[in-house]
């Protein structure tokens, strides 16, 4: 199973970012080999408007089946979870840290957005 990370780095150690939509990648991580690609996020990152949606769509096509980040606000969380996306949130400083907590069950799954639109 695949797993994002919004994050702005290339690798594990790299900071989480705490805004979905906003965030400049996505560190997607297969559970099940160990391994991981970075997916751009800069059409998101630079988007006037929608910078959620076209974050989820991205994540949504990568193939994850859970998202990890610091907020997300209501039109990300509604594409994640009409793709079936699990969604949730950490105070984690980088990705290797939030997926530690994530494999050890420590991260609670969010059911409805934790931000509003346009949070800063």
């Amino acid at each position: 199973m695949k797993v994002a990370f919004s994050t702005s780095g290339e690798n594990l150690t790299a900071v989480l970012e705490s805004r979905f939509g906003r965030a400049p990648a996505f560190l997607v991580f297969d559970l099940d080999t160990g391994a991981f690609e970075v997916v751009d996020n800069q059409q998101g990152l630079t988007a006037a408007q929608g910078a959620g949606i076209q974050a989820a769509e991205t994540v949504v096509r990568s193939g994850a089946k859970s998202v990890v980040t610091g907020h997300c606000g209501p039109k990300a969380f509604r594409v994640l979870s009409a793709a079936g996306i699990r969604v949730f949130t950490t105070d984690a400083s980088t990705v290797a840290t939030a997926l530690e907590r994530y494999r050890a069950g420590q991260l609670a799954e969010v059911k409805t957005p934790d931000v509003g639109g346009h949070w800063a």
